[in-house]
């Protein structure tokens, strides 16, 4: 498989190309908050998938990521659409450099699982301490909100044996509600889908586009989301 922690140090830029070939997420979110006029938070932040929708209703963003390469991207975006409500700042999940109760909206892309997969050390430790971080600065009435993979290549959710356990934890521990949506990656031309696929989810993948010349690679992403007390 793909050394991701090197793409999203080294490749953010084509990373993006990837990421862009999906559908927004704006819709699924307004549709568990309404998020016009929020303080919105958005960890593991990436290239601004998330960012980039959500800034331009919001009344302000903080954009948080391991990688400043990533967060690089993401300030290009946000720049370009001249929006000026929105900063960046490399972290950690596990401590956010943020004041408690500051955000209405917290939302995290396809980046807790890296600190959650059961392949992960100690990362039942993590998760307890990536939750307590996340309720700490969300506001009364606030909500959270994350993305994960439910299977990249499936027409229904296959998620993978490592964030099982997880997936188990954010329901049954933490009291998440979850469903899931599909997220499928729509190419131009199929040496692009090959490429990119291939890119970010290795040879199986991009040996099976090649083979079936795919434009589209279907996807499923699962969803889950608390409301604050």
């Amino acid at each position: 498989m793909p050394d991701h922690a090197k793409i999203y140090l080294e490749e953010a830029e084509k990373y993006a190309r990837l990421i862009a070939s999906q559908p927004p997420l704006d819709g699924v979110i307004e549709e568990i908050r309404p998020f016009e006029g929020l303080d919105i938070v958005d960890i593991g932040a990436g290239t601004g998938r998330l960012s980039a929708v959500l800034a331009p209703r919001a009344k302000s963003l903080v954009a948080l990521d391991a990688s400043q390469a990533m967060l690089n991207e993401t300030a290009r975006q946000l720049s370009e659409a001249k929006l000026s409500n929105w900063r960046t700042e490399v972290a950690d999940h596990r401590r956010l450099p943020l004041e408690d109760g500051c955000a209405d909206l917290v939302v995290a892309g396809w980046s807790v699982c890296y600190l959650a997969s059961a392949d992960a050390p100690d990362w039942e430790d993590n998760l307890r301490i990536v939750m307590s971080e996340l309720k700490r600065i969300v506001r009364s009435k606030g909500t959270i909100i994350l993305f994960e993979t439910m299977g990249t290549g499936v027409e229904t959710p296959a998620p993978p044996d490592f964030l099982l356990p997880y997936y188990a934890q954010l329901a049954n521990l933490y009291g998440f509600a979850h469903r899931w949506i599909r997220t499928d990656y729509l190419f131009e031309s199929t040496k692009e889908a090959e490429e990119m696929t291939r890119f970010f989810f290795g040879d199986e993948l991009g040996d099976r586009v090649a083979r079936e010349e795919l434009l589209r690679v279907p996807e499923c992403g699962g969803v889950w989301w608390l409301h604050a007390d």
